[in-house]
């Protein structure tokens, strides 16, 4: 099979694990920072799927590094597709995760007015998106 920039078992697919697992551990980091995250389904939703998304990023940086140290091949049709399958499942549940938190977070900031009874600050500073639409 012809190698293929970001491909299992290359240095840049390695790359681009490690940075997956890095972006889905800041989204973790993010959401357990917030008070209260706890009692939204939606939130708790995305830790769970950031969760999925650092297991698998990083099993698959870990293969990555065996078949780059052993000079082992990756490509082929069995493993690839394997990895586009698992790729595609932690894809769709973390547009899901992040969708859902957004939808929760526009619902309660500006359609319940949550904020204004919670005495917590979630207005932005500076241009709004809501004040450049209208």
């Amino acid at each position: 099979m012809k190698n293929s920039i970001g491909g299992p078992g290359s240095v840049s697919g390695l790359m681009l694990r490690l940075g997956q697992c890095l972006f889905a551990s800041a989204s973790i980091g993010a959401m357990v920072s917030a008070s209260g995250f706890s009692s939204y389904t939606a939130y708790c939703y995305l830790i769970a799927s950031m969760g999925l998304q650092v297991l698998w990023s990083l099993g698959l940086a870990c293969l990555d590094i065996y078949a780059l140290k052993f000079k082992r091949d990756l490509q082929n049709p069995v493993v690839l597709s394997l990895f586009a399958v698992g790729d595609w499942v932690t894809a769709f549940l973390s547009l899901a995760a992040a969708s859902s938190s957004a939808g929760v977070t526009i619902l309660y900031s500006r359609d319940l007015d949550f904020c204004s009874l919670q005495q917590i600050p979630c207005s932005c500073k500076g241009a709004c998106i809501s004040d450049t639409a209208s």
